[in-house]
């Protein structure tokens, strides 16, 4: 009979396997923009999901919840119940963020609305090109399609 070559057993393999993972995953804690960006990303699901939790809620200018709303109003109240800060207006907010390409966008970034230099108007970007946000007096909180090309998009740090 000839020999066989040997195979490491399933537990080696695992072990080996576990070992790597360890290390990569040791080494990651001493990047901080890894550790930032998941923890973002972990804040602007949870601040989507609170968002979407208002549909239905009054605008009124100056409001910042729980009840009630205006634009930025609805954006710092969703991320300070997911654990970020935000300055109060819009404006504020999208100087606080990390800017971003249209392609770059995910769920949970901001959709900063402008006309020129001026940020007027803030929402959650909801995907499928749509957002929450607190449109105007008379509304209320809702899901609804970006209607214009002039926006940023910001990712809150």
């Amino acid at each position: 009979m000839s020999a066989q070559p040997r195979i490491p057993s399933l537990a080696t393999r695992i072990g080996t396997a576990s070992a790597l993972t360890a290390t990569v995953l040791a080494g990651s804690s001493f990047v901080p923009a890894l550790t930032t960006d998941a923890q973002a990303a972990t804040a602007s699901g949870k601040a989507l999901k609170i968002a979407a939790g208002k549909k239905g809620a009054p605008y009124k200018y100056g409001a910042v919840g729980p009840n009630r709303f205006d634009c930025s109003g609805l954006t710092l109240y969703s991320y300070r119940k997911a654990g970020k800060k935000l300055p109060r207006t819009a404006a504020a907010q999208y100087n606080k963020t990390r800017h971003l390409s249209k392609s770059s966008r995910k769920a949970g970034d901001l959709v900063f609305f402008h006309s020129g230099r001026n940020v007027y108007h803030v929402g959650i970007y909801a995907g499928k090109n749509k957002i929450w946000h607190a449109p105007k007096p008379g509304k209320s909180v809702r899901l609804e399609k970006i209607w214009t090309n002039k926006v940023w998009y910001g990712r809150v740090r």
